[in-house]
């Protein structure tokens, strides 16, 4: 027979346990805004170096684009050696071409974001950063609100967010490079209006791993939305510049408590290139 629940007992479980994380979380060392292909990569390699990690996704679901691989059809492309950062959470990627890989793009997805749970990451989804908090030159957090409170119409939207702290910020936003956006117009951070170029595959996987920087103290960004602050090209559908990049952003994230984590020397080589 099935344990009978009553209905509160579920609501305080829900609430109880969301709010002591919340709690606990209103204060970290690294926030990785987005939860896609490099910001999923980024927070597993800090969580495994013993870094306090928390990612906020806006969607309910996770992941960004990797879920639809290319135009919908669930099949996702990663290049070498990248394809060996997908293989080290269990998922053995099928060889189209000498050096090309390929493989099940939800089930990948799927992967990566248990991986990064498992080691340690903190999700909390639903939740869209509307501003940064800032000290005189550094940024130091993220001030956010319900991602369903920005579809409410303009009369009801007067609800004040809540702050995050942080010691690091790392913008994995994607194409909208949302929160590198926020830092230029209100912090006056000097880069270009964040608009990536068109397609070029093998330029803009270069472009995305050599423009993961650090662009404002506090604040890193990887995967595409560091193409897009340098109006740089477009890869289409290719992951494997975007899970080195997080890598590469996980890395630049850990000198700040100097700590240091086992890379793969193959895609150490292309970040020490790029």
């Amino acid at each position: 027979m099935m344990k009978e629940v009553d209905e509160t007992t579920i609501t305080k479980a829900i609430v109880g346990e969301f709010m002591k994380k919340f709690m606990e979380y209103t204060e970290s060392d690294v926030i990785v805004v987005g939860s896609g292909p490099a910001g999923i990569t980024a927070a597993r390699y800090l969580a495994k170096a013993g870094v306090k990690t928390l990612v906020l996704e806006r969607n309910i679901m996770m992941g960004g684009g990797m879920w639809q691989g290319g135009m919908l059809f669930p099949e996702m492309v990663v290049e070498a050696p990248a394809h060996k950062l997908v293989e080290e959470v269990g998922f053995k990627m099928k060889e189209y071409s000498e050096g090309v890989y390929v493989g099940s793009s939800p089930h990948i997805s799927v992967k990566l974001m248990a991986a990064a749970m498992d080691a340690g990451a903190v999700v909390f989804n639903s939740l869209e950063v509307k501003d940064v908090m800032y000290r005189k030159d550094k940024i130091i957090g993220v001030v956010v609100n319900w991602h369903a409170v920005s579809m409410l119409p303009p009369f009801l939207t007067c609800i004040d967010p809540l702050s995050l702290k942080s010691k690091v910020v790392i913008d994995a936003t994607g194409h909208q490079a949302e929160i590198a956006r926020i830092a230029k117009k209100k912090l006056r951070l000097d880069i270009p209006e964040p608009l990536e170029g068109s397609m070029w595959a093998a330029e803009g996987e270069k472009a995305t791993v050599k423009n993961t920087r650090e662009v404002y103290p506090g604040l890193i960004v990887c995967g595409m939305a560091s193409n897009s602050i340098g109006g740089l090209p477009r890869m289409g559908p290719l992951y494997g510049a975007m899970f080195i990049s997080g890598v590469k952003a996980a890395k630049l994230a850990l000198e700040k408590f100097n700590k240091e984590i086992k890379i793969d020397k193959e895609i150490e080589q292309v970040i020490s290139q790029s």
